[in-house]
């Protein structure tokens, strides 16, 4: 790395000085004219005397990403320039060459800055009887009777299963014997499922209907009825079938118009049902979201999504409302498409927003699936649950009842029970014999099971879905891709080992500590390959298995040496990177083309940036020899009491439970139903309560805040401890209701009023500031750190009053979002950038949208 060096200190943040007001006339394109304010420009943000004209910002100059970010909101503010987006930064990485960009671009496009753009208003009608306000019209008491009715209908569902519970458990119990018990569990067990399958499907008939193309303005009447669907069709037991024919037949039922062997992976169950049609033979990758409603300044929009015959949706995908792809077409893996965006017939498109491509995204052949294999594959899933599964769900709480000394002593003592000591003593003991026990137990049965099918399923074969091969191989899939685990064992040296033992190939490790984060998955463990000194963050999915809508075959993915993996990656089997490689948050790997080595990707589609910058050698002097040994063996013992923490909270979490649901079966004889009731409905509650105390007690020992510094550095090691012990599973229920935003207070969030949450991540609470107003889509994500190497940044991040993130939006650290700005579908807003008032931004790596501008990059819209 040449030049000198920049003040990169999170204490010391880059000045940004005031800008002037020298303009460039557009009529008289000057290239000279806008090379010396550029020049100027970069200057004051990179505080160096003396900038080449010729001279690369990140090779020459010394430049990062997060500097060219600051350098682009400077051009942005200048009257005369129409706007820089990272990626032009990247493709001209010189003053010269970004200059002659600019310049040419102002004389042949009207120059216009970033302004109050959007979609043209949908031509959709809105509930009767609910116009549609402004966000900050919603007022407090719309919330507040929203979230009352969101709050009785949890504890009308609490009542309900205590009331099935408790009736079904009494009747059991009064069978004569072992076999008498069986069958009335068998019975007992597909009367609950025939219940808990049929409830969501009833309600959605009842209080929607067939759902149509309208807004719906949240905390309201209409809003409640959309919300209660939604997230009883999500918490269906049906949703643990997908990709099975049982999965479609359930969409079906909902309203969905689904063709002949249609195979849908994504667990993301659709909402409005009844606008999704899916042709014939077409698949659907997992992790793909299609909602068919989106949010949008406190409004819910629903719309279509239409995919015809033979089409492949592929992983890591979004498809917005009013969407379509013709018969044949192709999707690529993390791509999207946006609001009125078309894929003709035949056509391959990828990117976000997507655009043609000549890639074939098809990784294998169909094969003969006909509908007797698909009847008696959805058959045997019935029968599996309601002979094997009920009974040994209903006989388990038979047997904790009744089996259980320290359970059995509160049914025959009552209350006076409650009070002895002994009680809680011997149940810690045995809550911590059953929770410890099982950890080893799960481990040796991951290892048999991967290492069993990967002899049974051979890579390269092509086999028919719902087969014997099929159901091992999904056997497999779902055993090893344990969160709990990988969340235990990740960002230390003990997920290397973990994945070893599940069936990786992970060559002659490189241990850094941090090989890999606390979310990875995969397809097959005993396809998957990662080269030697590869570091990997979170989200990393390992596509080693390819499907079409009759068929599948595991392939080998294999990620070369020397590589670092941003978050949320979709690593394809044909993936076209080698050695030495950066791969970027979001990225879109490539699957054809020349081996890419040595260089860095960003974007979807990708494109090449520097493999490192300057920032990435700063700790070089750590990471070999024997500082190295020191600190890492440091950082061992560090991450060994964090897991101790992670396994402490969550087994102390089963001891209250238990606890509370033995209170329950002691007031059971006095209260009847009602005490099972209460505890249903206390559990929710207490469990809010004590991951809040939790995550409190984490982080007063160790306050978030900006920070740069090694991985190899304490500082960092308590970040990693904040986020494998605090858990945040929790939050998912509260999904789309204002008690999200009530907690996210509770965890020392910033965030204004009527904010609407549809279900947005924050890895690092404290650091978010959100405004009034604010709508969070579903699987939008603000994260306040980035790890690069041996590196790690946070710095905080702030959405302004009444901002809009888009469905997988992806906002990094360091980011100011201006107020009603709108960041599309899918869209990724790089660290440091700053989104000005009133303005929409849409790609990856976001970009602001012109007026002139549609936002697709190679149109589509219609």
């Amino acid at each position: 790395m040449r030049g000198k060096p920049l003040d990169m200190t999170a204490t010391a943040p880059v000045a940004v000085a005031p800008a002037r007001t020298d303009q460039v006339d557009t009529d008289q394109v000057d290239t000279t004219a806008v090379e010396e304010l550029l020049t100027r420009l970069f200057s004051e943000v990179a505080r160096l005397e003396s900038v080449p004209p010729d001279s690369d910002f990140f090779h020459d100059l010394g430049a990062d990403s997060l500097l060219m970010a600051h350098f682009c909101a400077r051009v942005r503010k200048q009257p005369g320039l129409r706007p820089v987006s990272m990626k032009e930064v990247y493709q001209h990485p010189t003053i010269r060459g970004l200059s002659a960009a600019l310049a040419e671009s102002a004389a042949t496009r009207p120059s216009a800055r970033p302004g109050a753009t959007s979609e043209a208003p949908s031509d959709v009608p809105e509930i009767p009887g609910m116009a549609i306000a402004p966000t900050g019209g919603l007022g407090r008491p719309r919330p507040v009777l929203c979230g009352l009715l969101q709050l009785l209908s949890y504890l009308g569902y609490a009542l309900l299963i205590a009331v099935v519970v408790t009736r079904g458990y009494e009747w059991i119990s009064e069978g004569s014997g072992l076999f008498d018990d069986y069958l009335r569990s068998v019975v007992f067990g597909a009367a609950v499922l025939l219940i808990l399958c049929t409830l969501p499907i009833a309600a959605k008939w009842l209080l929607i209907g067939r759902w149509q193309p309208r807004r719906i303005r949240v905390w309201s009447l209409g809003y409640l009825r959309f919300w209660l669907v939604k997230t009883l069709v999500r918490a269906n037991p049906l949703v643990l079938s997908v990709g099975s024919p049982l999965y479609s037949l359930y969409l079906r039922a909902l309203g969905a118009h689904l063709g002949r062997s249609v195979t849908v992976l994504s667990r993301s169950v659709p909402v409005c049902t009844d606008l999704l049609s899916i042709g014939d033979h077409t698949i659907v990758r997992k992790d793909t979201l299609i909602n068919c409603y989106r949010a949008r300044d406190a409004v819910i929009e629903t719309g279509p999504v239409s995919l015809g015959r033979r089409v492949l949706v592929s992983e890591s995908t979004v498809l917005d409302i009013r969407t379509s792809m013709g018969d044949g077409a192709q999707l690529g893996h993390a791509s999207s498409l946006h609001a009125g965006q078309c894929v003709p017939d035949g056509e391959r498109w990828h990117g976000s927003p997507a655009q043609p491509a000549d890639t074939d995204f098809r990784g294998v052949e169909a094969t003969r699936c006909g509908r007797v294999r698909r009847a008696s594959h959805a058959v045997g899933q019935v029968l599996f649950a309601v002979l094997f599964v009920a009974p040994l769900a209903v006989g388990g709480v038979d047997v904790l009842l009744s089996k259980v000394p320290q359970l059995a002593v509160v049914l025959e003592a009552g209350p006076a029970a409650l009070t002895d000591g002994a009680f809680y003593t011997d149940l810690l003991a045995v809550t911590a014999l059953v929770f410890f026990g099982a950890i080893p137990l799960t481990l040796l049965l991951l290892a048999t099971v991967s290492r069993l099918v990967g002899r049974i399923v051979v890579p390269g074969r092509v086999y028919p879905l719902f087969g014997l091969h099929h159901t091992l191989h999904r056997l497999a899939t779902v055993l090893t891709n344990r969160k709990s685990l990988t969340r235990l064992f990740g960002d230390s040296t003990a997920i290397v080992h973990y994945l070893r033992w599940v069936g990786y190939d992970l060559s002659h490790v490189e241990q850094t500590g941090s090989n890999f984060g606390t979310v990875v998955k995969h397809e097959s463990p005993m396809m998957s390959h990662v080269g030697r000194g590869t570091m990997v963050a979170d989200g990393l999915s390992l596509m080693n298995a390819d499907y079409s809508s009759t068929s599948f075959r595991v392939s080998p993915t294999r990620i070369g040496a020397r590589n670092f993996l941003g978050n949320k990656i979709a690593y394809p089997a044909r993936g076209r990177t080698g050695d030495n490689c950066l791969l970027a948050t979001k990225v879109m790997v490539p699957v054809d083309g020349e081996i890419r080595e040595n260089v860095g990707l960003l974007g979807s589609p990708s494109f090449e940036i520097p493999r490192s910058v300057l920032r990435d050698s700063s700790f070089d002097d750590i990471r070999d020899g024997e500082e190295l040994r020191r600190r890492l063996a440091a950082k061992n013992r560090h991450n060994a009491m964090t897991m101790v923490w992670y396994l402490a909270t969550a087994w102390l979490y089963l001891f209250f439970v238990t606890v509370l649901f033995a209170g329950a079966a002691d007031l059971y004889g006095d209260m009847g139903v009602w005490a099972l009731a209460l505890a249903n409905g206390v559990l929710l509650p207490f469990t809010i309560f004590y991951y809040v105390l939790v995550e409190r007690i984490v982080t007063f020992f160790a306050p978030l805040g900006p920070l740069f510094c090694s991985i190899y550095d304490v500082r960092f090691w308590r970040r990693e401890r904040y986020w494998k012990v605090p858990s945040e599973a929790y939050l998912q229920v509260l999904n789309g209701t204002p008690f999200k935003s009530a907690v996210w207070r509770m965890l020392r969030v910033r965030i204004g009023r009527n904010v609407f949450d549809d279900g947005c991540s924050l890895p690092e609470r404290s650091m978010v500031t959100i405004g009034d107003g604010c709508t969070l889509n579903a699987g939008s994500v603000v994260q306040c750190h980035s790890q690069e190497d041996g590196a790690f940044k946070s710095e905080p991040s702030r959405l302004g009053p009444g901002s809009t993130l888009g469905v997988g939006a992806f906002v990094h650290y360091g980011v100011e979002v201006g107020a009603r700005a709108v960041l599309e579908t899918d869209c990724f807003l790089m660290k440091g950038e700053t989104v000005p008032d009133d303005s929409r931004w849409t790609g990856n790596p976001a970009r602001p949208v012109e007026p002139h501008d549609d936002g697709a990059d190679g149109g589509g819209f219609r």
